[in-house]
This record gives structure tokens, C-alpha cells and sequence, in this order.
């Protein structure tokens, strides 16, 4: 059986500056007006308020792909680059807060904290690799934490 994660000798100095890959939310079809945020035309508008002005001149004879149209959002694959690695470890214990993360739960496996958000839904998974253009601050060493907050946020 082929178990993902992170080896328990890792340390945040062997993840320096990761960039981090992950399929975003996905939306379904989507018009222009949520998937482009153009804005609505006024209500005395011919045919249709939510669509395009305008989706071209007479020539030339095709629509440009920089005109936007309705189609898929989201379920797109984002990579950002050079996320700061908080802490590694294999305890999750040490982390979790009483109670849970909120609509995730209980940690019990081996975990990667980075600093900043991650796109797309919770529990889906994420592939780091190592910097592919590490920023000048990268020759810094790692940060240290000196303490970490389990307390619940939810209450008791």
C-alpha cells in the first residue's frame, strides 16, 4: 500500500519556500458577468442585461479569445509560488485545536502548516515541489515557533 505524506525527518529547513499546486473550486458554467466580472448593461437593454456589449467588429471574422464569453469556472489547476513553511511534523496532536478544525476535524497523521491560504476545497490534495524561483528572503533560515495557540475558537 503506497502512503502519502510527509516523512516524519523532514523539517521546515528541507521545505524551503515551496510552491504548491492544487485544483481550485469548481463552479459549473458560468456567464460572463460572475466569470469575468464585467458589469450588467442598464435595464432597458436589448435582448439580454447580463451578456457582452459587444463581441467583436466585422473584421476580423472570428471572436477574440480576450472577449469574454460564458463558460467553465473554476476546476482550473493554480500553482503559488513560494509559501512559507511554518512548521512539519508527524504529531498532529500538537497542532489541533480542542474540539477540531473547524469543518475539518481532528489532525492524526503527518502535516505541513504553511503560511497564507490554499485554493480550492478542504481535503483535496495539494502537491508541493521545491522553489522553482525562491525569493531573496529564502537565504534566511527558517522561522521558529516559539508557541502555538490550541485553544478552541468555537467555545468549550
Amino acid at each position: 500500500m503506497l502512503r502519502l505524506g510527509v516523512a516524519p525527518h523532514y523539517s521546515s529547513a528541507h521545505l524551503p519556500w515551496p510552491s504548491k499546486t492544487r485544483i481550485t473550486k469548481g463552479k459549473g458554467i458560468q456567464g460572463p458577468v460572475k466569470r469575468w466580472g464585467i458589469r450588467r448593461k442598464i435595464h432597458k437593454a436589448r435582448k439580454t442585461v447580463r451578456q457582452v456589449g459587444s463581441i467583436g467588429g466585422w473584421t476580423p471574422h472570428y471572436v477574440m479569445y480576450s472577449v469574454p464569453r460564458a463558460g467553465q469556472m473554476g476546476f482550473h489547476q493554480r500553482t503559488e509560488y513560494n509559501k512559507m513553511v511554518m512548521k512539519v511534523g508527524s504529531n498532529g496532536a500538537e497542532i489541533t485545536p480542542k474540539g477540531g478544525f473547524l469543518r475539518y476535524g481532528v489532525i492524526n497523521s503527518d502535516y505541513v502548516a504553511l503560511k497564507g491560504s490554499v485554493p480550492g476545497t478542504r481535503n483535496r490534495i495539494v502537491m508541493m515541489r521545491l522553489a522553482v524561483r525562491p525569493p531573496p528572503e529564502a537565504k534566511a533560515p527558517p522561522p521558529k515557533l516559539d508557541y502555538l495557540s490550541v485553544r478552541s475558537i468555537q467555545g468549550d
